[in-house]
């Protein structure tokens, strides 16, 4: 990776500054902990991070000065790597550093600015220790929610309620859940190395579900003024592509969760309109959706096939295809749907995919009795909070003419999400409701 320092000359908004260090924040700074952390040892680690917010913190401010770099990714890696030396200098605490420290080190290269480490921020280098970090997360002494904790935490950028959400977790419980699991990591002097062939195996699970959780919170984004993070989508899918090169790593269920993926890429450009809003699936062009990437998925999901267990993700890339083959909305296959729903709860009694199940439900024997399921869903206590719960009751009233409790369903879902663009599809559907739009927007938000 070359080193180009040299600032534009023309001054940058600070709204572009803020856009450009988030984005950073978001696709960067989960490879920069990650080399980082093999060079500095995972005992360090807290210092890695701290350094690196440092790092993006300057960055907006020194930006907003001179302009931004003509390498912004080079500028955050050299002035957070110079950090997390001057810290270690300060302390006097390089004979902590981890065994790989020692390792890298020439002597013809012991220069005061730590130039040595230039070669670890190339870019198959930072490739390669961000997969290596996903698997130490991943360690077995683990518990499975800490592992893929830990992995959102350190590697994706997640803030703790962004992970909250993703596993349907209290907040406070995942921020004790991640502390606790990297004591665990720094106790046992864990090193950011790949486990063998065999151990890699027994994490590759914790591994895909890390990806999936972010590819999720990319395909429909918790947080911010856009409907889709395609930063965090795209690195999912760097990375699970990467899986699929390794022949320890590229199992069925690898090229059936690369295929999911793709499925849902594919529609992409037509999720949002011309302003940013949310459309539904009802709503979508689907002359725009990207035939090359649904083929791709498709030969992903053959791949998938050539082995004898049957994953979560092969059900859902089955229900996704579906999806991208039914020519028009009125033509989907819901009994199909229906069908892999059925298997996905007897893998995984997942109340995420008994809520999607109740949605098809309605579409195959009427509105009333998927409301039924979704009524009994809403008495207990993990999807309390879960605003895609209220929404779904909402679409189903409002299909069967009870726009009271539709109008009570959107409000209390509107008031549950902190995404300004699903409260304004919310808002859409209650004016929808009071004939202050054209006409009711219903079915579910897809």
């Amino acid at each position: 990776m070359a080193i180009h320092l040299s600032a534009s000359s023309a001054p940058t908004s600070s709204h572009a500054i803020g856009t450009l260090v988030e984005h950073f924040f978001r696709h960067e700074s989960g490879r920069l902990v990650a080399a980082l952390s093999r060079v500095f040892g995972l005992r360090n680690q807290d210092l890695v991070e701290d350094m690196v917010q440092s790092a993006l913190v300057e960055a907006f401010q020194a930006w907003g000065r001179r302009g931004i770099p003509e390498n912004p990714s080079a500028w955050i890696h050299q002035v957070a790597r110079n950090k997390i030396l001057d810290a270690l200098k300060h302390e006097n605490i390089s004979r902590r550093l981890a065994p790989e420290w020692l390792r890298q080190r020439r002597p013809e290269t012991d220069a005061p600015d730590g130039s040595w480490v230039e070669t670890l921020f190339e870019e198959g280098s930072l490739a390669d220790s961000q997969l290596r970090m996903i698997f130490v997360c991943c360690h077995p002494v683990l518990a499975r929610e800490s592992q893929i904790a830990l992995t959102l935490k350190t590697l994706c950028g997640f803030s703790f309620k962004e992970i909250s959400r993703a596993l349907l977790s209290a907040e406070d419980s995942i921020k004790k859940r991640v502390q606790r699991a990297r004591g665990q990591l720094a106790e046992l002097r864990i090193e950011l190395e790949l486990p063998a062939a065999s151990e890699m195996a027994t994490r590759l699970g914790a591994v895909h579900q890390s990806l999936y959780l972010l590819f999720n919170e990319g395909y429909s984004a918790s947080t911010g003024d856009v409907a889709i993070r395609s930063d965090l989508c795209d690195e999912a899918q760097r990375l699970i592509r990467l899986l699929t090169r390794c022949e320890v790593t590229s199992s069925p269920a690898t090229f059936a969760l690369l295929a999911l993926m793709l499925f849902h890429t594919a529609r992409f450009s037509s999720r949002t309109d011309g302003s940013g809003r949310i459309l539904l699936l009802e709503e979508q062009d689907r002359t725009l959706w990207d035939p090359s990437l649904i083929q791709e998925g498709r030969n992903c999901l053959d791949r998938s096939a050539r082995g004898e267990q049957i994953s979560t993700y092969h059900l859902e890339a089955g229900i996704a295809l579906l999806h991208c083959e039914a020519p028009r909305f009125a033509d989907t296959n819901w009994p199909a749907i229906l069908k892999l729903y059925d298997l996905l709860l007897r893998i995984q009694p997942s109340p995420i995919y008994r809520l999607n199940r109740a949605i098809v439900v309605a579409y195959v024997h009427g509105f009333a009795e998927g409301l039924k399921l979704l009524d009994r869903l809403a008495e207990e206590a993990v999807l309390k909070d879960y605003h895609l719960l209220d929404a779904a009751r909402g679409d189903l009233c409002l299909r069967l003419g009870r726009h009271e409790s539709a109008r009570q369903h959107y409000e209390s879902a509107k008031n549950k999400t902190a995404s300004p663009i699903e409260q304004e599809l919310l808002q859409r559907k209650i004016l929808g409701i009071r004939g202050e739009e054209a006409e009711p927007l219903c079915g579910p938000i897809v």
